[in-house]
């Protein structure tokens, strides 16, 4: 297996301050709802640098977080520290693969949050990531995630053209923008997975100051392909949403969301 530990290096600096201007992502009131039903712990898998994790601590709540990439993790550490020592008491960091990651501890809620299931690019690898969640929960515990729903005209659109994607302000340079492209270079419709890199610029006014690279590949996924995952690991859907208002799944959707549980037979 390839050691991804140093992963998302160039990412992790830019990713607080990139997504807090995505508008469109509100999948925080979502999750923190559901671990403060659970009343904890909770287990998030891929917990990147806390977006979600540091909220559900705040209230109250013990969780473990699991990620395999060294450089989030540690702008985490970075954030906890920061954070009062009754939070700081509350989270749990586990540098781990999640295909992988085993703990003895069981838990009353799992959750996958902002797509990193589509990071499992291959069938094993889908399969050893809901497996790991599955293996977790406890008896009556359950699972959520989210992935998009694919728009096929979209996948296959714009290859070789850098796209512009997000704009931000450069941490501690009031005069300084980064903003964010992503240059799609493939697509393979067989294993569906498409591959480019993200290029992130710093621009003074409007002068080209700083230019780095990231690649990425990421999985899609169809509605019976996941619910045949669900089966072979034992699992079963108790919710599924179009979007984080909770409205039904149906052909206008952007999001794919589940709630799940094991099922009567599993494990």
């Amino acid at each position: 297996m390839i050691d991804q530990s140093d992963s998302y290096n160039i990412s992790a600096k830019h990713y607080d301050a990139s997504y807090a201007t995505l508008k469109t992502l509100v999948d925080l009131p979502f999750y923190v709802d559901l671990a403060k039903k659970s009343a904890g712990p909770v287990l998030e898998l891929a917990c990147g640098t806390g977006r979600v994790l540091l909220p559900i601590a705040r209230e109250g709540i013990e969780i473990h977080g699991v990620d395999n990439s060294a450089p989030m993790l540690d702008v985490l550490r970075s954030h906890l520290e920061k954070e009062p020592p009754q939070i700081r008491q509350r989270v749990t960091l586990h540098q781990a693969d999640i295909r992988h990651f085993r703990t003895n501890k069981k838990f009353p809620l799992v959750i996958i949050p902002f797509r990193p299931m589509q990071h499992m690019l291959t069938l094993q690898d889908q399969i050893s990531a809901l497996t790991t969640a599955a293996a977790h929960l406890q008896e009556n515990g359950i699972l959520a995630f989210d992935v998009f729903y694919p728009k096929f005209e979209l996948i296959s659109a714009s290859i070789g053209e850098e796209v512009f994607d997000l704009e931000w302000p450069a941490n501690g340079s009031p005069t300084k923008t980064v903003r964010r492209y992503f240059k799609k270079e493939s697509v393979d419709k067989i294993h569906q997975t498409f591959s480019g890199i993200f290029i992130f610029r710093t621009f003074e006014a409007e002068k080209l100051v700083h230019e780095e690279t990231e690649p990425l590949k990421m999985s899609y996924y169809t509605y019976p392909h996941l619910q045949a995952l669900f089966k072979i690991v034992g699992l079963e859907p108790i919710a599924e949403y179009g979007s984080f208002a909770k409205v039904p799944l149906d052909n206008s959707s952007d999001q794919m969301i589940f709630v799940l549980k094991r099922s009567k037979h599993s494990f």
